[in-house]
């Protein structure tokens, strides 16, 4: 089951949810929204290699905006620091975003019990469109969890996205064993 407004203020007021900064106006009828950050990056190679550690470049979204153009993986990050320690967080698109062609994620929406970060956008665009640093970008809804959890991703010493930044995350693809 998904979470109400007022769930999720209440797991707010028990701190299972953290948003930071959190803002009243942004709580929807069952969701949260979320904006993008300042922060992009784009991959340095051509050619991406899921064995290899593929480096990016950060860069800063300007005053005036940046347009996105298609054929290239940006990623960018939420404004929002997020916690969830007892619902399962997934991050979908705000429709207004999606009606400019703008996808935030390729496969990665559905976040994991103990996830503390800001959120890793896989932005990619269907025609050019230019984008502003705290615009509305997408939306936390929170799950229930049946049973009781027994790896919290926090505590996990496989997690490969634990370490608290605001830049938005390469992929860690190269640190499992295939």
């Amino acid at each position: 089951m998904i979470l109400s407004d007022k769930a999720i203020l209440e797991g707010i007021d028990k701190g299972e949810i953290v948003v930071d900064p959190f803002d009243r106006s942004k709580l929807g009828t069952n969701s949260y929204d979320v904006h993008l950050s300042k922060h992009l990056a784009t991959y340095t190679a051509e050619v991406l290699d899921a064995r290899e550690h593929n480096t990016i470049e950060h860069f800063e979204i300007p005053e005036d905006g940046f347009v996105l153009k298609p054929g290239t993986v940006y990623l960018g990050s939420t404004l929002e620091y997020t916690e969830t320690h007892a619902h399962v967080p997934f991050l979908e698109g705000k429709s207004s975003v999606g009606r400019l062609g703008i996808d935030i994620h390729a496969t990665a929406g559905k976040g994991d019990v103990g996830f503390c970060n800001h959120w890793t956008l896989e932005i990619s665009v269907a025609q050019p469109v230019r984008v502003y640093a705290g615009m509305p970008i997408g939306q936390l809804i929170y799950f229930y969890v049946e049973g009781e959890i027994e790896n919290y991703y926090n505590k996990k010493a496989s997690a490969k996205y634990n370490a608290r930044t605001p830049l938005p995350m390469e992929s860690m693809m190269w640190k499992n064993k295939f």
